[in-house]
């Protein structure tokens, strides 16, 4: 087994990275950003963080980073300066509130050096016991929600020489929208458009995020346009137009991209006193600009922030009215003049920033019960607070070949006292407490593969082999899946999270829960037990994951739900045999009852064109590969799902005695897959059977879900052409393309997940999976065997982008995650695949053996084996 620090990544050019690293301690996470020092997307369920945490300058300037180290307990990023070498090493205490910095200054000159370091210090948190859902909620001056885009121009300018209000300023053309805004979230209206994601996203929030409409402000609306920085003027839709806005209200009017220094402008009339509402918006994104009014007064609402003129505007009147954008701010104009100006984020609005005795930084939220302290390992020579920001200054005087290193902490917390008795704490004992984060991983990693330890409900096999191209993309598997579990945000117990960190610190999704399920099930059977119950009382044909903390539903239906719960219950109950979990009532009915309902779904969603035995997944590609437009209706892929399913249920319904009723189920899983057969379009390639009628497609879900689930109904020719059309058309390099590039859809899927572009996490351990039970587990190691070189120094992320030069890396573009678990499927290709650990559901085992049992293979042993 090779060790925890064998698996971190090795230095890399910032430039090899299109997605820079995460940190993760069991409790929380955060995004490294291309500075030295600072973190964005910093999340302690129920603490989430804003903005960022501040920016490191050397003699007044801030350095990007040249180079970064991943490892599981912190980043380590590095610049040169002249002679000078910085280094910076951040890691967040395991199982705490809490990150630790240390900075290490080197002279690599013959002459003595001295140098002024000032850090930044920002902790723009909030506590929440809401809003925790895929986009949850995080602190701005003006409200608490999510809003990726602004945060993500707030992270690209960590580097810039000043801070700006660079989140006001929108990327991309918008619709001017008059009245009543849109929840933010995608606008469609464009079906046959690409789905990128690129400057729109989805609202995957939580119900108890208390995102609703405004109403529209009753007034009346002329004379829409835009003023540019150089003076001209364009018209918005009908120059000459006037309209009406009530609280109904939601009128499109026409697109406009806004830049620094362009207005939005437009004359209003109101004719009764003390109206509240909206009357513009700049598209449907949290950070629009948006005008309305308060009580008769007119408002700003933009990138987080809120302006409120002073006076009420004049009744029974025309009015100009808009905005005016820049890096510095935005302005509210009325009539010509300035009404009121945006702030800088970091002035004092909501935060308040104050020096403590003995050199620590308190900061206080102002909306609720957060307080975050910096405290430091030795007292800097200045500091200074203004607003909620204060700055650390170090001068520094190197010999030659000299280093110094600062170190200092930042703990959250609900009060004052807290805060500052643990970030003290450890700053007292900073060195200690900084190794301690990295020894507490490396007990982590040893006692997941230790029957009966302290830490896990079960343990995994270890894998000994002779390759070590195999060893490390396995061992990277489980270590993702370790990365991703986290112990305090459910109140189930340990969970394994889907991804982020820029999203979902609470969140798991169905789908990307099955991809793993057997590994999950070996490691922690107490925590999937618990999470099978809590998703089973979601509701799952509505949503496609939930968030653990609140147990509520979070999304937009997946088409995959009814195979991924289905295939996560029944791999527990192979792995562990505890049959008493079929009697659980969760949502209303029995665990058995829900693999039943969802075994049995196409006798109710049938479809109602071809010969009417296929399941019908609808006509909304958003609920099945959402980027691939024609991926609906009758896809080939989870047709082939419930065929695997009704067996599965046939087997298991045997197995408690249900004879009759398992004859039906296989009966109907029998009938299913001639249909699903029927489809095969030649070379590999599958059929989607549309109502009006039907069209080859190849695609990587389908290869993977057929092999995996009607193995014995394929001919030995249909086997051959199958793995043919995936080793040369979708596997490519060190990962796989999901969609073959010349398929005719590939222009229009162009994301790097599910589309032509590479490859999700899941798809090459599900490929691989589907190579062995074809039987080609040559090909599937070879497959495996390659795929950790597309970690980029690190864990797979949700997609692998192939690069100009042939390799692959974790993708950013698309909204992508920097993690997702869903890669664990290599690690249970290896189990299920290479070794044939099946665990199936429908077996006689029925007592778990002792420590376990050894599985051969040609691929070498899995040592420790506990399955029923």
């Amino acid at each position: 087994m090779p060790a925890l620090d064998d698996l971190a990544g090795g230095w890399l050019p910032v430039e090899e990275l299109a997605h820079l690293p995460s940190l993760r301690n069991q409790w929380g996470q955060a995004h490294v950003n291309a500075d030295l020092a600072s973190l964005s997307w910093v999340a302690f369920p129920p603490y989430s963080g804003g903005y960022h945490t501040g920016v490191l300058r050397v003699d007044g300037r801030p350095l990007a980073a040249q180079r970064m180290r991943w490892s599981p307990w912190g980043v380590r990023r590095a610049a040169e300066q002249g002679p000078l070498t910085v280094e910076t090493d951040v890691r967040m205490a395991y199982e705490r509130s809490r990150v630790l910095w240390r900075i290490t200054l080197r002279n690599d000159s013959a002459e003595p050096v001295r140098t002024v370091v000032e850090q930044e210090m920002l902790a723009m948190f909030a506590h929440s016991e809401v809003d925790w859902g895929w986009l949850y909620g995080t602190p701005w001056n003006s409200g608490h929600h999510h809003d990726f885009y602004a945060t993500e121009r707030l992270r690209a300018e960590v580097t810039a020489e000043r801070p700006r209000q660079v989140q006001l300023l929108p990327h991309g053309e918008r619709w001017i929208r008059l009245g009543s805004p849109r929840i933010p979230g995608i606008q469609r209206d464009e079906d046959t458009a690409p789905m990128l994601l690129e400057s729109e996203l989805p609202d995957h929030s939580a119900p108890d995020s208390g995102r609703v409409r405004a109403p529209g402000a009753p007034c009346l609306v002329r004379q829409l346009a835009v003023e540019r920085s150089n003076g001209a003027r364009t018209a918005i839709g009908d120059g000459v137009a006037a309209y009406t806005v009530r609280a109904g209200t939601d009128l499109r009017v026409g697109p406009v991209a806004l830049g620094a220094g362009d207005a939005l402008q437009l004359e209003v009339r109101v004719d009764q006193p003390g109206v509240s509402g909206v009357v513009a918006t700049h598209g449907n994104h949290p950070d629009s600009a948006q005008l309305g009014f308060h009580e008769g007064r007119l408002t700003l609402r933009i990138g987080g922030e809120l302006v409120l003129a002073e006076e009420p505007l004049p009744l029974g009147s025309w009015h100009a009215v808009g905005v005016r954008l820049s890096e510095q701010g935005a302005t509210l104009l009325v009539d010509g003049a300035a009404a009121g100006r945006t702030a800088p984020w970091w002035g004092g609005q909501r935060w308040t920033a104050e020096a403590l005795p003995g050199g620590g930084v308190l900061v206080t939220d102002g909306a609720g019960p957060a307080r975050s302290c910096y405290a430091f390992q030795a007292a800097p020579d200045a500091l200074t607070v203004d607003g909620a920001r204060a700055v650390a200054r170090w001068e520094v005087a190197l010999a030659p070949g000299q280093r110094v290193e600062v170190g200092f902490v930042l703990d959250v917390a609900r009060d004052a006292d807290a805060a500052r008795r643990r970030a003290y704490g450890a700053a007292a004992g900073f060195d200690a407490a900084f190794a301690e984060a990295a020894e507490r991983w490396r007990a982590t990693w040893a006692y997941a593969f230790t029957p009966g330890n302290p830490e896990f409900s079960g343990h995994l096999p270890a894998l000994v082999t002779a390759d070590p191209d195999l060893e490390r993309t396995y061992y990277l598997g489980v270590l993702l899946a370790l990365y991703l579990r986290n112990t305090q945000v459910s109140r189930t117990g340990p969970v394994f999270l889907t991804g982020g960190p820029r999203l979902g610190p609470t969140t798991t999704f169905f789908w990307d829960q099955s991809e793993f399920a057997r590994t999950a099930a070996l490691l922690e059977p107490a925590g999937m037990r618990a999470w099978i119950v809590a998703a089973l009382g979601q509701p799952y044909d509505h949503c496609h994951s939930f968030d653990t903390r609140n147990l509520l539903p979070v999304g937009n239906h997946y088409a995959a739900n009814d195979h991924a719960l289905f295939r996560t219950a029944t791999a527990y109950l192979g792995v562990t045999g505890d049959l008493g979990l079929l009697a659980e009532s969760t949502g209303g009915r029995s665990v058995l009852d829900h693999l039943r309902a969802m075994a049995y779904r196409p006798r109710s969603r049938a479809a109602a064109f071809g010969g009417g035995v296929l399941v019908d997944l609808g006509r909304d590609a958003w609920e099945l590969l959402e980027c691939v437009p024609n991926y609906r209706d009758a896809v080939t892929s989870f047709n082939a799902g419930y065929v695997g399913m009704l067996r599965s249920l046939g087997g298991l319904l045997r197995r408690l005695g249900l004879d009759a009723e398992a004859t039906g189920a296989e009966r109907d899983g029998d009938a299913l897959a001639r249909a699903v057969l029927e489809g095969y379009a030649g070379d590999g390639r599958w059929l989607i059977r549309h109502p009006e009628g039907s069209e080859p497609i190849g695609h990587c879900l389908d290869f993977a879900l057929v092999a995996a689930d009607m193995t014995g109904d394929l001919s030995a020719a249909r086997r051959a052409e199958m793995v043919r059309f995936v080793t040369t058309r979708l596997i490519d390099g060190d990962w796989m393309r999901a969609l073959d590039p010349a398929d005719p859809i590939a222009p229009l899927s162009d994301r790097p997940d599910h589309g032509a572009a590479g490859a999700f996490a899941a798809w090459p351990g599900a490929t691989a999976y589907g190579l062995c039970r074809l039987g080609r587990a040559d090909l599937a190691a070879d497959l495996l065997r390659r795929g950790h070189r597309a970690t980029s120094g690190g864990l797979w992320g949700q997609a692998m982008e192939a690069t100009a030069d042939g390799r692959y890396r974790v993708a950013e573009r698309g909204v992508s995650n920097r993690e997702s678990v869903a890669a664990v499927a290599v690690t249970e290709a290896v189990i299920a695949g290479l070794f044939g650990v099946e665990a199936d559901a429908a077996g006689d085992g029925a007592a778990l053996p002792g420590p376990g049992r050894t599985v051969v293979s040609p691929f070498g042993e899995l040592r420790n084996v506990r399955t029923a």
